[in-house]
C-alpha cells in the first residue's frame, strides 16, 4: 500500500536542530504529524503550525503508520525503540520504522531483527547536511533495509533530502554515514588549518576562500563551515559532542573490522579536547579555536 496523506500518519521523534526542520518538511509535504520529544518546548514551533504532541514513545508508536526517529546517543536509540516503553513495544503490525540517528550498525541490525519479529518494517537512514541540508530538504539520506520498505518510505525521504540511497542490508545505512564522518574529520582538520595558515600569514582568510573553494580543495565543509569561522560563528549546526560520538562509534567499528584509521582517531583526539574546554555544544566548525 503506498503511504499517501490521506491513509498514513507520520510520528516523529527528536525535535532537535536538525529533527524539527526535517519533522515541518514532511508536515509541508501534507502529512498529519505527530511528535514527541524530551523537551516540549522545542516542538512549540511544530504545535503551532499544526502538529499533534503526544506524552510518550508508546503513545506516539501507537497511532503512527511511519516513525521517524532522531535521537542523541546509541543507548537512547536503544531505550526508544527495545525499552519496555519503546516503539517496539507499542507500534502496529505492518508499520514502518526509520532511525536517522547516526548510530551503532550493530544496534540498527538489533532493531531490524526486532522489528521483523513483530511484522514491523525497519529502516536505519542516517543524513548528511547540517542544519543548513534539513531546513533546506536537500539532506543526503544513508538507508539500510530492504528494497521493499525503502521503496515505500521513500515518498516521505524525498520531502526531507535530494540524495536518498539504497546501501544494503540493515545496518548498511549507519556504515555509510561512518564512511562519511572518517572523511568531514579529516576534512575539518583541513578547513582549520588552512584558515590558520591564510590568517598567519598575513592574507585575508575570507579573500583565499574564493580561490580555493572551487578548485580542488572544494567542499562542503569548506563553502559552508569556513565563512562561519571567519565571522566566528561557532552555533551549532551540528554539535561537537555528538561528532566526537560518531568518530568513537566509527573507530569501535573500524577496529572490530580489522582497520587501522589514524587520521580519525588523531581528529577525535582534537575535538576531545576542544570539548574538554567548554565546547562540546559548539558546531564542529570550532575546531578553529585550538588554531587560533
Amino acid at each position: 500500500m503506498a503511504l499517501t496523506t490521506e491513509n498514513t500518519v507520520v510520528g516523529f521523534i527528536g525535535i532537535g536542530v536538525m529533527g524539527k526542520s526535517m519533522a515541518r518538511n514532511i508536515m509541508r509535504g501534507g502529512y498529519p504529524m505527530h511528535v514527541y520529544t524530551r523537551t516540549k518546548a522545542s516542538a512549540d514551533e511544530l504545535l503551532a503550525e499544526g502538529a499533534v504532541w503526544e506524552n510518550s514513545v508508546a503513545a506516539l508508536a501507537a497511532k503512527c503508520d511511519v516513525i521517524f526517529t532522531i535521537v542523541g546517543f546509541p543507548p537512547d536509540v536503544e531505550e526508544v525503540y527495545l525499552g519496555e516503553q519503546g516503539i517496539l513495544a507499542h507500534v502496529r503490525s505492518g508499520s514502518y520504522v526509520v532511525d536517522m540517528t547516526t548510530s551503532r550498525p550493530d544496534l540498527a541490525a538489533r532493531i531490524a531483527e526486532a522489528a521483523a519479529k513483530k511484522g514491523v518494517h525497519a529502516l536505519d537512514a542516517p543524513v548528511s547536511g547540517g542544519d543548513i541540508g534539513a531546513r533546506e530538504a536537500r539532506l543526503s539520506i544513508m538507508v539500510g533495509g530492504d528494497k521493499e520498505s525503502f521503496e515505500a518510505v521513500l515518498p516521505l525521504f524525498q520531502l526531507m533530502g535530494k540524495n536518498i540511497v539504497l546501501q544494503g542490508k540493515p545496518g548498511s545505512g549507519q556504515h555509510t554515514k561512518m564512511c562519511n564522518q572518517i572523511n568531514i574529520a579529516a576534512i575539518m582538520m583541513g578547513v582549520c588549518e588552512s584558515l590558520a595558515y591564510a590568517a598567519k600569514s598575513g592574507l585575508d582568510p575570507a579573500t583565499v576562500l574564493k580561490s580555493i573553494e572551487s578548485g580542488a580543495a572544494g567542499s562542503w565543509s569548506l563553502s559552508n563551515l569556513a565563512p562561519r569561522i571567519i565571522k566566528g560563528d561557532y552555533a551549532p549546526g551540528f554539535y561537537v559532542k555528538h561528532f566526537i560520538k560518531d568518530m568513537t562509534i566509527a573507530l569501535e567499528s573500524a577496529e572490530a573490522m580489522g582497520v587501522d584509521l589514524p587520521g580519525l582517531a588523531l581528529a577525535r583526539q582534537l575535538y576531545s579536547k576542544l570539548a574538554a574546554e567548554g565546547g562540546g555544544d559548539d558546531g564542529t566548525q570550532a575546531l578553529f579555536k585550538l588554531y587560533s
